[in-house]
């Protein structure tokens, strides 16, 4: 009798977070109906664009000169990385996008710009500083392994000068922007004056302004439409090591909305899903199927929320369909992208199957 009793409150468990799923659906058709809009947004990308090398090969001795392998290379490949990531999942969504930030006077910062142009997006925001490298990771790979990463980078603030040159690109295309993301990875181009003119800026044209956020960064964005932090970078904000509760989480999410002045805050919770807070706390499990890689999830989440909104979700539906799109990506090797035909694809494949358990749960948990 004793394990029957652990097994139903076991059972039951495990049936009430299906049921949670169950309820962060949208329907299908409402999610086709803004998946076809995307098509039709402009945004604007500021911050630190990055250009991602990949260096693959074989391992087949170790160098006499150190105990270290020798990788014969086969193959090289560059990726969009940083902010410009963000740029690259907006384009793969069908967006219109156009991006703003800096580049050295370099070999990399030529293969940034051809890389951004190969994929349709609009590079005439990007500003030459002759004072800094372009910011280039290289990843050395073998057998799918990761052996070592290279990175030429200065994170010192850009110039006043060029941070001028950025705020009057992004106000001289405004008016063909219909909202502006600032992707911040912590590598000098959002700083405070940049952020907060680019903040006054979308206000006067009434624009929405979505921030991903580094904690020591925070309070440069007051007045943002809405902030996308992860848990760990929320928690290092308020100088905490964890969440007791979700009452917890939602006090700290209320607080920040009011120190910042923010419309809302939404929290990424990797394996707890996302928790949205703009009048009240509300909470979206995950949906991954696998997670084999979650490099650029959290970009990939921002760009489909802020497109869901610009095509006219509201903030319970824009956070779902981000949400199914990070559950797509951290199932893909290194960078990766999501499309609408993907996500389409996600919905009928893991989210419509919670449904045909919704009525027998229903059942079941009001029968024990």
């Amino acid at each position: 009798i004793i394990y029957k009793i652990d097994f139903i409150n076991a059972k039951k468990k495990q049936f009430r977070l299906i049921l949670e799923r169950g309820k962060s659906m949208i329907s299908f058709e409402r999610l086709k109906e803004i998946l076809e809009r995307f098509s039709k947004v402009k945004i604007a990308v500021v911050g630190d664009m990055m250009l991602d090398e990949y260096l693959i090969g074989k391992v087949s001795r170790i160098s006499p000169e150190a105990p270290v392998p020798v990788v014969n290379i086969e193959q090289e490949r560059f990726v969009l990385g940083g902010a410009s990531n963000v740029a690259n999942n907006l384009k793969s969504l069908s967006a219109q996008v156009s991006v703003y930030g800096v580049v050295g006077k370099d070999s990399n910062g030529e293969k940034f710009v051809k890389e951004l142009e190969s994929k349709l997006i609009d590079p005439s925001g990007i500003v030459i500083d002759e004072t800094r490298p372009t910011i280039i990771k290289s990843r050395v790979l073998s057998q799918g392994q990761q052996l070592l990463r290279l990175d030429w980078e200065k994170d010192t603030d850009i110039t006043e000068n060029i941070q001028k040159k950025i705020i009057e690109n992004v106000e001289k295309n405004i008016e063909n922007t219909d909202a502006l993301l600032l992707s911040d990875y912590n590598k000098g181009v959002l700083t405070e004056f940049v952020s907060q003119s680019i903040i006054k800026i979308a206000k006067k044209y009434n624009r929405e302004v979505v921030v991903d956020p580094k904690p020591n960064n925070f309070k440069n964005y007051k007045g943002a439409t809405s902030m996308t932090p992860n848990r760990k970078e929320i928690l290092d904000y308020f100088g905490m090591k964890k969440f007791q509760n979700e009452e917890e989480i939602a006090q700290r999410m209320s607080e920040l909305k009011e120190e910042l002045a923010l419309d809302n805050v939404v929290l990424t919770r990797s394996e707890e899903g996302v928790s949205l807070f703009k009048n009240e706390h509300r909470r979206i499990p995950t949906v991954a199927r696998e997670v084999y890689d979650v490099t650029g999830a959290g970009d990939t989440f921002i760009s489909t929320f802020l497109l869901s909104v610009c095509a006219g979700a509201d903030l319970f539906e824009a956070g779902a369909i981000a949400n199914m799109a990070s559950g797509i990506v951290v199932a893909k090797i290194g960078t990766a992208t999501a499309t609408k035909e993907e996500i389409l694809e996600f919905y009928h494949n893991v989210i419509e199957n919670n449904y045909e358990k919704i009525h027998f749960i229903n059942s079941f948990i009001s029968y024990c």
